[in-house]
């Protein structure tokens, strides 16, 4: 039996070539796909992504049999086109497709290294985690940066606001180099940061008072490899997840080490921890420099004072982040953003 194709047949933009200097000139564009099994998650329930693609770029889609077809200004059908084709390419590679996603890809369109960060000639991304759960692919430009420099440098700063995915991807590079045995163990650490409540007063013993705190890495961990292989590894020690202060005095060698919510640590704090990088090692240090809760006010944040210290220096590298990296509901880059312009 002949396999099936997978072809896409991406059409092209109908407009004269003089009009091309004008975006807002109307223009029409086709997009047919032979695999029909594609056609329902790729259009979504009652055609949702379709409408949410018409109402991000304002074209109008209408979906015939295996053909799409749409229209409007010129480049906004052009972005169209090249989200819907990498729509189709994210469930060829076993992706699902979510409103997040379109909503990433939609962004995406707009950067001039879009088609190198989403597919290669063969419609497999060319930039991706492998995980036991899951394979990741960068939503923005800015992470395929970020896990370009995961996979090649010693230590990175991830510098940005909460929901670009700093702290996530690290952990899924961190998980797949553990499965490849590229290093023996991760070790995953914040500093405990008391919020209005003194950790004294917080029931139970001191795991059960810190644990609340490193609950986004455990979240992190459970996403990116079964719970019970989680949960075995860190009895076996493969796996640690502590507070800050328990780094001290080690030397991390053979591991994969990541700092979260750095802004919080302080310059002491910052650089003990940097201090305990150790042979065939790599270590990431996230963080939101404008988020900064160290109790008292008056002690500058370790992360503020370690990249104006390291910017530059070899082995060391810094990726930021901005609220149009924020991959979570649509409405978080927003909020985001409304918040950046205050001191």
């Amino acid at each position: 039996m002949a396999r099936k194709s997978n072809r896409v047949d991406q059409g092209s933009v109908l407009a004269h070539p003089e009009d091309r200097r004008d975006a807002a000139r109307p223009a029409r564009a086709e997009v047919q796909f032979d695999d029909q099994a594609m056609l329902g998650p790729l259009f979504g329930e009652f055609d949702t992504n379709l409408v949410q693609l018409e109402n991000r770029l304002g074209v109008l889609i209408a979906a015939r049999g295996n053909k799409v077809v749409i229209e409007g200004a010129q480049d906004d059908v052009a972005r169209a086109r090249e989200v819907l084709v990498s729509m189709h390419q994210r469930l060829l590679t076993g992706q699902e497709l979510d409103s997040g996603m379109i909503e990433s890809l939609i962004a995406l369109s707009n950067e001039p290294t879009f088609d190198g960060i989403i597919a290669g000639d063969t419609g497999v991304p060319p930039i991706m985690i492998r995980t036991r759960r899951k394979t990741i692919v960068p939503r923005t430009a800015a992470q395929a940066d970020y896990m370009r420099q995961l996979a090649s440098r010693d230590i990175i700063f991830a510098l940005g606001p909460a929901g670009t995915g700093k702290t996530y991807l690290a952990v899924a590079q961190a998980v797949s180099q553990l499965m490849t045995g590229s290093v023996q163990r991760l070790i995953l650490s914040r500093p405990a940061v008391e919020a209005g409540e003194k950790l004294g007063f917080l029931p139970g013993d001191m795991k059960e008072k810190v644990d609340p705190y490193l609950r986004p890495l455990y979240d992190a961990l459970y996403d990116c490899m079964p719970p019970e292989q989680v949960d075995r590894r860190i009895a076996s020690g493969e796996i640690e997840i502590a507070p800050i202060a328990f780094m001290r005095g080690r030397t991390l060698s053979d591991a994969f080490v990541i700092l979260d919510e750095a802004q919080n640590t302080t310059r002491e704090q910052m650089k003990m921890f940097l201090t305990r990088f150790g042979q065939n090692s790599r270590m990431v240090v996230c963080g939101d420099p404008r988020q900064v809760d160290i109790p008292g006010g008056t002690t500058q944040s370790g992360l503020h004072d370690a990249v104006g210290r390291l910017e530059g220096v070899e082995g060391i590298s810094i990726v930021r982040f901005t609220s149009a990296d924020v991959v979570r509901h649509p409405i978080v880059g927003r909020i985001v953003e409304a918040y950046e312009g205050d001191g």
